[in-house]
């Protein structure tokens, strides 16, 4: 399953000090997570007894029972790949521990103290508990099997499964022991939590979580104990939280009554890529000690992604809210980057071609907001449409009203007649319509605008986007070519939003044409039109869907995924959408072109990055131009 497997966090119905009816309890919920075929599935912390035992915690017959439960557990985890990661007492030397149990096929594999331990208002668990920060390198006999002990262990479930476990406080402290356990090697942690619930303390765990796997590049998985632990002077609320790299990939609803169990499918593979390529991961060192690691039966991968975060457009955020906030920001760092250029070096006009698409509608957007923070007229943008034997009506009259409505000067310049008198210096037929029939107007356009540029003390804004760099879909020297290229880092996907997020504010009028633009089949318009008068050349007839096109990008240039797993992916993500075929196809034309075209890529403008992702050959990706994609084929 390419590196998914599935997490589970367990909150099940107890009864204070009531060990075996606990167990049972515990027993229901871990074999619902092993027919899930969950990789791992953690409870909360002290699940065998119940957190809130108090002094019952030292009596001689509540520790022994829960730790005859605790190796009753693991013999149930028989002939299941399934792990189970469980709280109980543990009386070791001449002092009480408040551990985790590794449990897999019926063995407990490690246990794990808490190395923090609360003693601050509501919390006195230095009462009854010793501190296990320092144990390291011990071994303890649970039903005369010696067992790894120390809160120096993490766990190898092969092919990149691997995990650590800490203990409630432990992520609540200055240097929580995951910080070190992550560096050590291990991809997910397992909390084992007893949280009592206060007003807005939810919130916090979730953000402390979330932060924590995110520091680690990491999965996060915690469970806390639930509602029937003891009421006397606070309630516990049962929260459970599963967070991949930062993002919350799973909660439950707090206050249940009933057994809980949740789900999140992590990609340990892209974990390892990111702390790889993404983060400065590897220059911290491990927390000095050293750390144990414990060697378990291979995990079972995800049986399916029914878990999994795998959004068909990777690039746009899902919530209407989050998206309208992040096409916002991005605008506002499109605006700034052009800004800085502008004032630098004291262009008098920012000279755009406009075409009536998508990214040349927003880089003029861009540029009209740019005069505004720099307190200068619109007029100072001098568009230009620039009519060509495929340009139509349709994309024709929006980039007029466009202009007119931003109040830019607008000027007309009709390229067919020099393109014709090219074809006669070159001596190409106009009536064979190859590459160079298309090119000769890419670079005629872009002449004009450099042209014009030089004219009036002006720089040229590019409008090209990330899709069409990666896939080398422009003329060298064309379109390819400008003095400060403001869409260079965002994806096709996601310019149609931007737009949307400004017709949202705009006049009636405006926002009508700027809908307009959205709905209109991407084309470079280098064909003539059909007879209809529509456009005849669609970009992505020609090439395959940009929606595919950027989720390939994402995934191979984000986390190095390999093709067959990207097309695992994109199989899952456009279920009903695409067939397989066309996905097939597109992949390798993605492929293809990204290897071919790189030295497109070597050479093109300045811009700004806003998101993760650029291809930039003296910032973000750096590539031969005459590297081989025989491997990746």
């Amino acid at each position: 399953m390419f590196g998914f497997y599935r997490l589970a966090a367990a909150v099940p119905v107890i009864r204070v000090a009531d060990v075996e009816f606990n167990l049972s309890q515990m027993l229901e919920c871990y074999r619902e997570a092993c027919v899930k075929q969950a990789a791992a599935v953690v409870f909360p912390e002290l699940s065998v007894t119940g957190y809130s035992c108090g002094d019952l915690f030292f009596q001689e017959r509540l520790l022994e029972r829960a730790e005859s439960a605790a190796a009753g557990f693991a013999k149930a985890t028989a002939g299941q790949g399934t792990v189970a990661i469980f709280g109980f007492p543990l009386k070791f030397g001449e002092g009480i521990y408040n551990v985790a149990a590794v449990a897999q096929n019926g063995m407990i594999r490690g246990l794990v103290p808490k190395s923090l331990l609360p003693n601050y208002r509501e919390f006195y668990e230095k009462r009854h508990f010793r501190s296990g920060a320092k144990v390291a390198g011990e071994l303890v006999r649970i039903d005369r099997r010696p067992v790894p002990f120390g809160s120096d262990l993490w766990f190898d479930g092969g092919r990149g499964f691997r995990f650590a476990v800490e203990l409630c406080e432990d992520l609540w402290g200055v240097r929580p022991p995951s910080s070190g356990l992550a560096l050590a090697g291990a991809r997910a942690i397992f909390n084992l939590s007893a949280g009592t619930e206060l007003a807005s303390k939810a919130a916090y765990r979730r953000d402390l979580v979330k932060q924590q796997s995110a520091r680690c590049l990491a999965a996060y998985v915690l469970a806390s104990a639930g509602v029937h632990e003891s009421t006397s002077d606070v309630v516990f609320g049962g929260h459970a939280l599963i967070a991949d790299n930062g993002r919350l990939a799973a909660e439950n609803r707090r206050f249940d009554r009933g057994n809980s169990v949740i789900y999140a499918d992590v990609d340990f593979w892209r974990l390892g890529a990111a702390r790889c390529s993404e983060s400065s991961f590897n220059d911290n060192e491990p927390l000095d000690r050293v750390y144990r690691r414990v060697e378990l039966e291979e995990a079972a991968g995800s049986p399916d992604l029914e878990f999994a975060y795998n959004p068909p457009r990777p690039f746009v955020p899902e919530g209407a809210a989050d998206r309208r906030e992040r096409c916002l920001e991005i605008f506002d760092i499109q605006c700034a980057g052009l800004a800085k250029r502008i004032e630098h070096t004291h262009a008098k006009t920012m000279v755009i071609g406009i075409s009536g698409g998508l990214d040349s509608t927003l880089a003029l957007l861009v540029a009209a907001e740019c005069c505004k923070l720099l307190g200068r007229p619109a007029s100072d943008i001098a568009a230009f449409t620039m009519p060509g034997f495929g340009t139509t009506g349709r994309t024709y009259n929006n980039a007029v009203k466009l202009c007119k409505l931003l109040g830019v000067t607008l000027r007309e310049v009709d390229i067919r007649p020099a393109c014709l008198r090219h074809f006669e210096d070159i001596g190409h037929d106009p009536a064979v319509l190859d590459t160079a029939y298309e090119n000769v107007q890419a670079r005629e356009r872009t002449q004009i605008l450099m042209d014009v540029a030089n004219k009036s003390g002006g720089m040229v804004v590019g409008t090209g986007d990330l899709s069409e760099i990666a896939l080398g879909w422009s003329t060298y020297n064309g379109d390819h070519m400008s003095m400060y290229a403001v869409n260079c880092s965002i994806p096709k996907t996601l310019i149609r939003f931007l737009i949307e997020t400004t017709a949202e504010r705009a006049e009636p009028e405006l926002a009508a044409v700027l809908r307009d633009v959205i709905d209109t089949p991407v084309s470079p318009e280098l064909l003539p039109a059909a007879e209809d008068g529509t456009i005849n050349q669609k970009t992505e007839d020609l090439i395959g869907p940009y929606e595919l096109h950027d989720f390939f990008l994402y995934h191979f240039i984000k986390y190095g995924a390999e093709p067959e797993k990207i097309r695992f992916l994109a199989g899952a993500a456009f279920e009903g959408s695409y067939p397989a075929e066309l996905i097939d196809r597109t992949l390798a034309t993605f492929l293809r072109r990204f290897f071919q075209q790189q030295f497109k890529r070597n050479c093109i403008p300045d811009g700004p990055k806003v998101g993760t992702i650029s291809l930039s050959p003296r910032g973000d990706w750096r590539m031969p131009a005459d590297a081989s994609f025989a491997a990746w084929r």
